[in-house]
């Protein structure tokens, strides 16, 4: 089965402007931009047929070409990076089984979550969308809450049926608990991992439907499909010691390098 990793990027944000070139150095003092160790890590997933960047801006298409990325050029009228996956896709003859949206503000993304959530859709053929979910423990919940008592978004949360089924996705930290949890405790709020496994006609079908209240007011993407009747699946992925966090706000730059050089990250 053909899988192709997308890696959408655009320059403007609201949070972040420019956010793809920032740059990051490692635990070697090595310094690359964000969407460089995010293209590297989507290179280091296993089975995957094709690796592309697919942006509207000159200058993330410069910066990826220099460190060897293939760049796939699309409209500056994509809203969000599901619709320009969609558009990338199609602009290479389409023909994947499996597209995967690794979002370009998550270079920690270990190469399993994604291996995982390719399995997992594989498994489950009326899902026309797979998404990570990982089990937060105390300190990343604490993280969460507090980046909320000040105002910042710091992680999306996801709660979900038994099967996996997602019920929803909030910026908001859900469900609420009122226990204190330790440091490595486990808790029952997860953290939803910003990558998307698609299947192409659940893809192609995304860009055709209006953008809905839910998506619209907590501006994620996901919640479209949602909103649409499709099914998306969470599939449970496990840190195995790993650290993990998105660079949403320029804070976040900081905790990322912090945790790379804990991690002897390059």
């Amino acid at each position: 089965m053909s899988v192709l990793i997308v890696i959408p990027a655009r320059y403007p944000s609201v949070r972040y402007p420019g956010k793809p070139l920032v740059e990051l150095t490692g635990a070697t003092g090595k310094k690359q931009t964000l969407i460089e160790r995010s293209w590297r890590a989507a290179c280091a997933v296993g089975g995957v047929d094709r690796v592309v960047v697919a942006t509207d801006d000159a200058r993330i298409q410069g910066a990826a070409q220099g460190f060897g990325a293939e760049v796939v050029m699309t409209s500056s009228d994509c809203v969000n990076g599901t619709e320009r996956c969609a558009e990338a896709h199609a602009a290479l003859g389409g023909g994947y089984e499996i597209v995967v949206n690794l979002q370009g503000d998550a270079p920690l993304t270990p190469h399993w979550f994604v291996e995982d959530l390719v399995a997992g859709l594989r498994a489950a053929p009326e899902a026309g969308i797979a998404t990570p979910v990982l089990r937060c423990d105390g300190e990343t919940l604490n993280s969460f809450l507090d980046d909320r008592r000040h105002g910042r978004v710091g992680g999306t949360t996801a709660v979900f049926a038994a099967d996996g089924t997602a019920l929803y996705f909030s910026k908001e930290v859900i469900p609420f608990t009122s226990k204190q949890y330790g440091p490595s405790e486990p808790t029952p709020v997860f953290h939803h991992v910003g990558v998307y496994a698609y299947r192409p006609d659940a893809l192609s079908a995304y860009p055709t439907w209006p953008n809905g209240p839910l998506e619209r007011h907590e501006g994620l993407e996901q919640l479209r499909f949602m909103e649409n009747g499709d099914r998306v699946l969470c599939v449970e992925v496990q840190a195995r010691g790993r650290q993990f966090w998105e660079l949403n706000n320029p804070e976040d730059v900081s905790r990322l390098e912090a945790m790379m050089a804990q991690m002897g990250l390059e």
